[in-house]
């Protein structure tokens, strides 16, 4: 399973940090990231990082937010800076490691 934890409430400008662990995968995970999902609006990837450490952004985060791994702890990082109110989601994280798993979504809210 995946445990995400670092959501909350911040004013615009601000920064937060998601965790992802993954626990109980017996497999290499292979890429791991973040989806996000606002209301009213189709889940879209922000960041996602291969276990070799190639990562991609979707272009309205790029020089704002950075992913991250710890492929030893089986952990992935999301650090966002400069939040805008366009930023308020639900965060998922996943992994890949044969199949496709999801964490349960954390909230974040940046406020304008």
């Amino acid at each position: 399973q995946l445990v995400e934890s670092g959501g909350g409430l911040v004013q615009a400008g601000g920064s937060l940090r998601l965790s992802c662990a993954a626990s109980g995968i017996v497999v290499r995970i292979n890429d791991m990231g973040w989806y996000r999902q606002a209301p009213g609006k189709q889940r879209e990837l922000v960041a996602a990082a291969t276990r070799g450490g190639i990562t991609k952004y979707v272009d309205s985060v790029k020089g704002r937010f950075t992913i991250s791994r710890d492929n030893a702890k089986n952990t992935v990082y999301l650090q966002m800076n400069s939040l805008k109110p366009e930023d308020t989601a639900v965060y998922y994280c996943y992994a890949v490691a044969g199949p496709l798993y999801w964490g349960q979504g954390t909230q974040v809210t940046v406020s304008s």
